[in-house]
């Protein structure tokens, strides 16, 4: 397949609908990139799970899977 012009990209580009908008994709994005910038930030090689907890806001429960006693 060979390169396309720049106006066939432009022309697939404009009709896109933008009204539309899959928030869930959205969130993971935006939580990625929170990981991301806290895996740069970090000192260590790897985030810890306390700390990924902390970057996403959540209280983490690691080794409790469902159908594991609590």
């Amino acid at each position: 397949m060979g390169r396309r012009s720049k106006q066939e990209v432009l022309y697939v580009a404009g009709h896109r609908r933008t009204s539309v908008q899959d928030h869930v994709a959205l969130v993971e994005i935006d939580l990625t990139g929170e990981l991301m910038i806290a895996a740069a930030a970090a000192s260590e090689d790897r985030l810890s799970p306390a700390r990924i907890d902390e970057v996403l806001d959540v209280d983490g429960d690691h080794g409790e899977g469902p159908g594991e006693p609590e």
